[in-house]
C-alpha cells in the first residue's frame, strides 16, 4: 500500500504503518501510511511494515513531493489536533504534521504524551474515489501482521469498514492497537504504541478514531 504513515521522516522505534502511523503502523501511509502501516496508505504498501511512528513520527513538516511537481492540496487541516485525545493521566503534543507523505495526497502527524511512553501516529490518505478508498482499507488489513501480532481483527464503529486489532509489535517490545477506516475518499491509519503491560484501552481508540472520522467529514470536500 502507499506508505502514508511512514512519511519517512524519522524513522524511529515506534514505526509501524504503511504510511502507518507510527509510521505507527506505518500511514507512510505505507505506516497511518498503510502504507500508512498501518498505517497506510495507498501508496506504499510498506506501511505495514513501518514503525509506528513512522508515517507520522516522521512527519516532518512540510510536503515531500519531488521536484518539480505540481502543487497539491495540504490536507493536514482534516487531522485531529492534540486538544482532541483525551486519556486520563496523559497528555498528548503534536509534531509538526506532514503534507502529502512520501509524495501521496495526504497528511501524517505523531502525539506523544508527556512521559514519551505513548505515541499515536495518524495517517490519512486522500484517494481519487471512495471504491479506492476501501481497496486502500482492505490492503492495509492484509497487512497488518507486520505490525500488530497476537491480536483478531474486530468491527469498530469509526466511519466505513472501520476494523480495529490490538496486541504486540512483531519483536515484542511494545504494545499496539491499529485502528482502520475510510470516509469517502480518505483512508485512515491510526496507530497506538505504548510499553508491552500497558496497551491503550479500546474506547479511547474508537474515541479518538470518531474525532478523526468527523473532523475528515467537515474538512474534505
Amino acid at each position: 500500500m502507499k506508505n502514508v504513515a511512514s512519511v519517512q521522516p524519522h524513522e524511529n522505534e515506534w514505526g509501524g504503518m504503511k504510511i502507518s502511523m507510527i509510521a505507527l503502523g506505518g500511514v507512510v501511509v505505507t505506516g497511518l501510511v498503510v502504507g500508512v502501516s498501518v498505517g497506510g496508505c495507498g501508496t506504499n504498501k510498506s506501511s505495514t511494515t513501518s514503525s509506528p511512528g513512522s508515517a507520522t513520527a516522521s512527519a516532518t513538516s512540510g510536503t515531500t513531493s519531488s521536484p518539480g511537481s505540481a502543487p497539491s492540496a495540504d490536507y493536514t487541516g482534516l487531522l485531529i489536533k492534540d486538544t482532541d485525545i483525551v486519556l486520563p493521566g496523559d497528555t498528548f503534543t503534536a509534531e509538526p504534521p506532514t503534507q502529502n507523505p512520501n509524495g501521496q495526497p495526504g497528511a501524517a502527524i505523531l502525539f506523544t504524551n508527556q512521559n514519551d511512553t505513548r505515541k499515536i501516529g495518524d495517517d490519512i490518505l486522500v484517494l481519487p474515489d471512495a471504491d479506492t478508498a476501501v481497496s486502500e482499507l482492505d490492503e492495509e488489513k492484509a497487512a497488518l501482521g507486520n505490525v500488530v501480532t497476537g491480536g483478531t481483527l474486530a468491527p469498530a464503529a469509526v466511519g466505513t469498514g472501520g476494523t480495529m486489532v490490538s496486541g504486540t509489535s512483531p519483536d515484542g517490545s511494545r504494545a499496539v492497537t491499529v485502528l482502520l477506516f475510510t470516509e469517502g475518499r480518505a483512508f485512515t491509519n491510526l496507530e497506538f504504541d505504548s510499553p508491552p503491560n500497558d496497551p491503550v484501552p479500546p474506547g479511547f481508540v474508537v474515541d479518538v478514531g470518531q474525532k478523526q472520522d468527523t473532523a475528515i467529514k467537515t474538512g474534505l470536500r
